[in-house]
């Protein structure tokens, strides 16, 4: 019996995916649960498990692009394939089972085919070699097992490389989720009117608080305590003072939300996602850190669905993980505000009338003027940095 390996739902308005790669090979036996393919859509990239345990055949190559539902493979069980072979060889004389020996050479008319075997191996292989160059789906199944890796020398693309008469250019298609991240951006730049306000943070304070409590925390919660989840915190207690930051624009109207849904921006071998912490002011930091360190491991084994990376309301991003000083984030529509954090650097700064060297970040709110005034981003980000700066405001909520 063979189960199907279909394509599954999408998420609202996705209606296409496309096959990244298989990770198994054609023929392959696999286990139930095992991830068999992994697709792409517009928003995000995903993996396909195996329903059954048994022997896969592809039907449709990497590159392929497929819609929801759609019947990529098969996976034929193998139960009693082994043992079905013994029973038949009684040809109903009774003399048969009483020799087993003579049973498995009774097979004396088959040997004629195990013989020629041997010298068979390389013919059948060398057909097998003319058909998977001939056969479009064994082709672009190795393209798609090259994309892997981003500085191979096939790149990232969907199939094999149009010639561009150059060798020193390679033009390689946009993957659907680079596709839509490009059209975003363009989006975003040209439905906003986008300004950035920064200011800067002295981090001794929360460095020297998480030092004396990680181990603690971690061991009562199993869980780090991480930068981004202290930022978190910041930010959403800076959302409740001014929530038109955590607001965004439909057509005529301003649509306030109740709740903040954050995104947090992840940065993957096949471009930046932003799933989403649903009710972030709803939780505890260790539910934060837990449900952010989640998100970004499941995004960078692309393990994310639609429902993750839909209906934010604000986004962080952490550039400072690359080594950035100081950048100018780019909105995520329709959102009208988003945070971003920097590298921590220490700087000689004037304290009390006496230079002293402080761990410092340059943070930077960019939001749509449009709706955000610049006071009220100012005080945003004045709120984010007091509360950083004295964490004890986090916890007092003042």
């Amino acid at each position: 019996m063979a189960t199907d390996v279909k394509i599954p739902e999408l998420g609202e308005s996705v209606s296409e995916a496309t096959i990244v790669r298989w990770l198994k090979q054609d023929g392959d036996t696999v286990r139930a649960d095992e991830p068999l393919l992994e697709i792409e859509t517009e928003k995000a990239a995903m993996e396909v498990a195996a329903e059954v345990g048994g022997r896969l055949s592809i039907l449709q190559p990497a590159g392929a692009r497929v819609q929801p539902g759609a019947v990529v493979g098969r996976v034929a069980e193998e139960r009693a394939a082994e043992p079905a072979k013994p029973p038949p060889p009684p040809s109903g004389t009774t003399e048969a089972p009483k020799r087993p020996e003579p049973s498995e050479r009774g097979a004396a008319p088959r040997p004629p085919a195990t013989p020629p075997v041997p010298p068979r191996e390389p013919d059948r292989r060398d057909p097998e070699r003319e058909r998977k160059t001939a056969e479009a789906p064994e082709a672009p199944v190795k393209v798609g097992n090259q994309r892997d890796d981003p500085h191979d020398g096939n790149g990232h693309g969907d199939g094999p490389r149009p010639s561009t008469g150059d060798a020193d250019v390679d033009r390689v298609p946009m993957t659907p989720l680079r596709r839509t991240i490009a059209t975003r951006l363009l989006q975003a730049q040209r439905s906003a009117a986008i300004l950035t306000t920064f200011n800067e943070v002295d981090l001794g304070e929360l460095i020297a608080l998480r030092a004396r409590h990680r181990e603690r925390f971690k061991a009562r919660h199993g869980v780090d305590l991480g930068y981004m989840s202290l930022f978190a915190r910041a930010a959403v207690q800076a959302l409740r003072e001014v929530p038109v930051v955590n607001a965004s624009i439909d057509g005529d109207d301003i649509v306030y939300h109740r709740r903040v849904h954050l995104g947090i921006a992840v940065s993957t071998p096949r471009g930046l996602v932003v799933p989403v912490v649903r009710d972030a002011d709803r939780r505890s930091l260790s539910e934060m850190e837990r449900t952010i360190a989640g998100l970004a491991e499941r995004a960078r084994n692309a393990k994310l669905t639609p429902d993750d990376l839909s209906g934010g309301t604000f986004t962080i991003t952490n550039g400072g993980v690359f080594g950035s000083l100081l950048s100018t984030p780019i909105l995520n529509p329709p959102q009208s505000g988003i945070l971003g954090m920097h590298k921590i650097e220490e700087r000689p700064m004037a304290v009390k009338g006496q230079v002293v060297i402080r761990p410092m970040m340059y943070v930077a709110l960019s939001y749509d003027h449009r709706l955000v005034d610049g006071a009220q981003a100012v005080t945003f980000l004045v709120r984010v940095k007091e509360q950083l700066e004295d964490p004890a405001r986090m916890v007092l909520e003042v």
